[in-house]
Order: C-alpha cells, then sequence, then structure tokens
C-alpha cells in the first residue's frame, strides 16, 4: 500500500483506485517457481530449442497469418523497415499468431514478480525492480484507458497480446495500424504488426541489412574467446573479426557495420556458430538470447518459403 501511494502520487492517479486496484493482486507461486534460474550444468541445446518453435503447426499458422495480413506487411515495412519475415517469426515464436497469449491475470503476475521475486535469482534486486515499474506502467495504462486492472490476461512474466509486449513496451512502441483511433494488440492483426515494426525501428533496426552470415574458422589463427568476450554486442569490424580467425565470404566480407560471433551450444555436441549484425542484435532486445533471435529468423523464413511454393 506504501508502493501504492507512491505511485498514486507520482503518476497523479487517483490513491484511492490504486490502493483497491493492488489489494485485488494475488501472489502466484506458479508465477515464482517458473522464474527460478535453470539449475547448474543443465547445457544449453539449440536444436532442441529450435524444435519447441520451428514445426508444421507454426510454420503452416504463419503462412495464413501472412496470406491474410499481406497488405499490413507490406506497409510495415515501407513505414519502418521491417521484413515481413521478421515480423511473422516474432509473432509466431510468441503466441503462434495469437493462439498462446497466455492465462495469468497481468496485474497478478506483475506484483508477484514485483514484491515477491525468487532471492535465488543471481539478479533478484534488478529483477524485481524491473517489475515494479511494469506495474507502474500498467497501471497507468489502465488508468488511462478506463479499463479494469483485473480483467487483462498474459503471461507469467506479465506480457500482454499477441505480441507480448511487456506494459512500458505497450505504451512506448505499440501504434494504431489500422487507424481505428485505438490500439489492440489482442484483436487487431494490423496493429501488431505495425507495433512489432515500431519497436524493431526504435531499437535501430538497419532496412536491408541480413540478421547474420555464415562464418568458419582458421584454426591456426583462432581466438575464440577474445571473439566471444562481446557476447552477442557486434563489436568487430570485417577485418578485426578476420583477424582472430573467423572467415567469411561472399556478401559478409563487404558488410560495413560491425559484428558479433553468435556461439549456440548444442548441448555435448559441438556448437554451431554465426556472424551476427547489428539486426540480429535488434532481434535480442525483444528477448535477451540468441536461441530466441535465431528461432525468429528461422521460422520467419520456414513460413516465407512455405508461402512461395
Amino acid at each position: 500500500m506504501r508502493y501504492a501511494d507512491d505511485l498514486a502520487q507520482r503518476r497523479d492517479l487517483d490513491p484511492a483506485w490504486v490502493r483497491q486496484a493492488l489489494s485485488q493482486a494475488q501472489k502466484l507461486p506458479t508465477v515464482i517457481k517458473l522464474m527460478q534460474p535453470a539449475p547448474r550444468g543443465v547445457a544449453k541445446n539449440w536444436r532442441v530449442y529450435r524444435s519447441r518453435f520451428i514445426d508444421a503447426h507454426r510454420i503452416n499458422a504463419g503462412v495464413r497469418f501472412w496470406d491474410a495480413n499481406r497488405e499490413a506487411l507490406a506497409r510495415a515495412e515501407r513505414e519502418y523497415g521491417v521484413p515481413p519475415e521478421i515480423i511473422v517469426g516474432i509473432i509466431g515464436v510468441e503466441t503462434i499468431y495469437g493462439q498462446q497469449t497466455g492465462h495469468f491475470r497481468v496485474i497478478d503476475a506483475l506484483a508477484t514478480l514485483a514484491f515477491d521475486f525468487p532471492d535465488s535469482h543471481p539478479r533478484a534486486a534488478e529483477r524485481s525492480e524491473f517489475f515494479r515499474n511494469e506495474l507502474e506502467q500498467f497501471l497507468t495504462l489502465q488508468s488511462r484507458l478506463g479499463a479494469d486492472p483485473p480483467q487483462p490476461l498474459g503471461s507469467y512474466a506479465g506480457a500482454m497480446g499477441m505480441p507480448q509486449f511487456m506494459p512500458s513496451s505497450r505504451l512506448k512502441y505499440a501504434v494504431d495500424f489500422d487507424g481505428d483511433g485505438r490500439i489492440d494488440l489482442s484483436g487487431s492483426p494490423a496493429d501488431v504488426i505495425g507495433s512489432v515494426a515500431s519497436y524493431f525501428k526504435a531499437f535501430n533496426w538497419q532496412p536491408g541489412m541480413p540478421t547474420h552470415y555464415p562464418v568458419r574458422f582458421d584454426t591456426a589463427a583462432l581466438e575464440l574467446d577474445a571473439l566471444l568476450a562481446p557476447d552477442i554486442l557486434p563489436t568487430f569490424s570485417v577485418a578485426s573479426f578476420m583477424a582472430k580467425g573467423a572467415v567469411l565470404e561472399g556478401d559478409a566480407l563487404n558488410h560495413t557495420g560491425p559484428l558479433a560471433l553468435v556461439e549456440l551450444q548444442n548441448g555435448d555436441d559441438p556448437p554451431q556458430y554465426v556472424a551476427g549484425t547489428d539486426n540480429f542484435y535488434a532481434i535480442t532486445r525483444y528477448n535477451w538470447s540468441s536461441y530466441y533471435a535465431m528461432a525468429v529468423i528461422e521460422l520467419g523464413n520456414e513460413v516465407k518459403a512455405a508461402l512461395g511454393r
């Protein structure tokens, strides 16, 4: 309730309304359990991860979504520079084009993670603060819309709608792309498409730039630790990348921006590697995972290929 009063004062909201909204929030032990970090020693596996998101069901749903929304996808590319396959990949990975948008009450999920984030998490304090901010943004949005805070449903992390936007992303990046005077990320595919494109433009998507290039190694010159040190943040010029033993070919040799060596582990088998560009990094701003970004890219490409058959 102290948080409610502070929020109401800072956001110029009715204190009684905020208190009433938060009094309805319930602590969800399931959400706390889902936020626990993965057990130590569990190896990442790109092939297993990929199989969760790229299958016939999701590809076929993507073909139907793309076919039904060609005009909005084309307009989003013209206005924001983001190609249809990336937008389609995001929406497919997130919710299978609206089939799985989450069944948790958003206010419960956000309040649970704001005030009872698991202490065992290595970034518990930081994440708790993040979710307190998201709870604040959610209540501000609900007040602005004149909506009932306990009503919206979403993921266990409080993400909402077909593109699974967090409340802060909804406020910052969502757009009324169908021009009906309101933003609907659950029922308007056009608003969803425009909002995803708007998000990527805000995170410096570069029109026409590939997301990644193939890479192999000159083992005699390879400085793998140095190449992996910046993680997925593009840092190396083509020249400095290759000087450390990475081998690029074809169009990659003419790339003018920075590159990152992206490692995709495969359990006990050898990892796979790609050279990630600024656009690969932009996808990770949606979800901070190189595995996620690659799943988005490959699902979008699979849908595009199926559409052209």
